[in-house]
């Protein structure tokens, strides 16, 4: 027997020492290969037979509107999927493995065929689909979005059913399906501080789904949603910013969390249109646009909505018996889903008052009226800068307030007539005192006299008649 351990060794006999140590390393070999086996999948004859014809690069089928729809399905990529322990047919239960390949199958598009396979995943995933169904996405489904991975995703624009993998697994984040409809703000998440945390330095920092829900996924625009997502992670953000920010709490209220992480980004006023008894935004309901019929005719001009525009259309909200029930509540936010998706180190936030609270600040120069639609996307219409500091609008925007940037200038100039009528009154009695102070002095002077001459004359006709009385 001859051993190759070492080059000097080469050719020569072993000692018994390197057999054992041949057989050893052996042994190590064989225990830290794993067996192939142990990694197989059975799978079943029906579909070991679709895979025959399906794992072939470039196989597709022309649809009735020209698409094409790709047949090609890799048998490693699926054996490496969560379903590989699934079935063809129990998938694709509408296709007859006897006749399948024999006989024409029509199918309109690939949108049309993605939307069949939807009711597959149900089966399964009850629970997933279920959400989805509450979503955002499904909403815009049924809409009647006819564009195919645009705008109403369904299961399989996201998962793809024959390479989907655990969520557990940690894939490169151009993986991620989110970014084939929502690439610019993607692209943006990408290089912000959550998106450089997870690629530069392979941190587990969160992703799309963390933030918005993979299936349950609602209008980022919605409620509090955006600082409630922020604060999944960062607890103790209200206390931090307790030790230096004034009336924290109004700020978390009153301005979105990229306003300040975000000091890049674009901001406006957002007036929410508010239930103020049921304490959440008012929705449009489906098929009557109501809103926009209204904000539409109180804004013929087209030039956004002035302070009196604003005040009819709140009357118009809020019908006889249900005064106030309707209100504008104010928000400072970023304008866009990209500006918001570029936060910044945290020493780079925002931290200088004066960026708000100036004259003419650059944030309230944008001013948006919402409501929310009736799949909880807001829908908009332009309101004028100046209504953030009419006269007109006080009632109208109570509920949003910047010292500084929305001053109202006439309250100012009514402010100081009423501190200078104040001042007027002791002011002016202080000096018409002083000027008719000689005055008062002689007229004081004259009445002292005449007291004294009266007294004097009287105490004069009292002697008199006491010389005249009998003795």
């Amino acid at each position: 027997m001859k051993c190759f351990l070492t080059v000097n060794e080469l050719n020569e006999p072993c000692s018994a020492k390197s057999f054992l140590m041949a057989v050893m390393l052996a042994i190590g070999f064989f225990i830290a290969v794993p067996d192939a086996r142990s990694e197989s999948v059975d799978l079943s004859k029906t579909t070991q037979a679709c895979l025959t014809c399906h794992d072939k690069e470039g196989e597709q089928k022309k649809l009735e509107n020209g698409d094409l729809l790709p047949l090609h399905i890799s048998t490693k990529a699926y054996t490496e999927s969560m379903h590989k322990e699934t079935d063809c047919e129990d998938c694709h239960s509408n296709i007859e493995s006897k006749t399948h390949g024999k006989e024409k199958i029509s199918i309109k598009s690939r949108r049309d065929y993605t939307l069949g396979m939807g009711e597959s995943c149900r089966e399964c995933h009850k629970k997933n689909f279920k959400a989805y169904a509450d979503g955002l996405h499904a909403a815009l489904v049924k809409e009647g979005s006819k564009a195919d991975r645009k705008d109403a995703p369904l299961c399989s624009n996201c998962h793809n059913p024959h390479t989907v993998k655990s969520v557990k697994i940690i894939e490169p984040i151009t993986a991620t399906p989110c970014a084939t409809c929502h690439e610019a703000i993607f692209n943006a998440y990408a290089k912000d501080v959550h998106g450089l945390e997870r690629i530069a330095k392979g941190k587990t920092a969160p992703i799309c789904s963390d933030c918005h829900q993979a299936h349950d996924n609602k209008a980022a625009s919605m409620g509090n949603a955006i600082k409630d997502a922020c604060l999944t992670c960062h607890k103790d953000a209200v206390k931090q910013h307790n030790d230096w920010l004034p009336n924290t709490d109004r700020h978390f209220e009153a301005i979105s969390c990229p306003v300040c992480h975000a000091p890049t980004a674009q901001r406006r006023v957002n007036l929410r249109l508010y239930d103020n008894l049921a304490k959440h935004q008012v929705s449009e309901k489906l098929g009557v646009p109501q809103f926009e019929l209204k904000a539409d005719a109180a804004d013929a001009d087209k030039l956004g909505l002035d302070g009196r525009a604003l005040q009819s259309l709140l009357r118009e909200f809020n019908q006889p018996g249900t005064e106030n029930r309707t209100i504008l509540r104010g928000r400072l936010e970023v304008r866009s889903g990209v500006d918001a998706h570029q936060i910044s180190e945290k020493s780079k936030a925002i931290k200088d008052c004066d960026t708000c609270h100036k004259t003419g600040a650059e944030a309230f120069q944008s001013v948006s009226l919402t409501i929310a639609g009736p799949d909880g996307r807001p829908i908009r219409h332009g309101v004028q800068k100046d209504v953030l500091s009419s006269l007109l609008a006080t009632e109208s925007i109570r509920g949003f307030y910047a010292i500084g940037s929305t001053r109202i200038k006439l309250l100012d100039v009514l402010l100081v007539l009423v501190v200078l009528g104040a001042l007027a009154v002791p002011l002016g009695h202080m000096t018409v005192k002083r000027l008719f102070k000689g005055v008062r002095d002689k007229r004081e002077a004259e009445e002292r006299a005449a007291q004294v001459k009266a007294s004097t004359q009287e105490l004069t006709g009292n002697r008199r008649r006491d010389d005249d009385t009998p003795q």
